[in-house]
């Protein structure tokens, strides 16, 4: 499925299936949201500090981008695919990567919460 800008989108399974086979993934959520739980080897990237952070995203391999609830990500992920990225956005994020029973871990590395 193709999202703004022709950014792809996936759904809770098929993002860990990627993350699964090595696909980055990158939260864009603030801190006090990661700090409470995000998905296993994700990356913390704020929305509001990605253009500082670009070195850390690969060009060359797909990424899967997430945050509370899909809109967040929707818009980094169009930022980044008009900057020559192969991003996929997490349809409904980390609460619907919650809501299908995927992991999540808090900062701590114990179980956490979508908040």
């Amino acid at each position: 499925m193709l999202f703004k800008k022709g950014t792809k989108a996936v759904d809770p399974r098929e993002a860990k299936e990627l993350v699964d086979q090595g696909t980055m993934m990158i939260d864009v959520r603030e801190l006090s949201e990661w700090n409470h739980g995000h998905a296993p080897g994700a990356i913390h990237l704020p929305m509001s500090r990605i253009q500082e952070h670009l070195h850390r995203v690969p060009k060359d391999e797909e990424v899967v981008v997430c945050c509370r609830s899909g809109s967040r990500s929707s818009a980094v992920a169009s930022f980044l695919a008009s900057n020559g990225y192969n991003v996929i956005n997490l349809k409904g994020g980390m609460a619907a990567w919650h809501a299908h029973g995927l992991p999540v871990v808090n900062s701590n590395g114990v179980r956490g919460s979508i908040v």
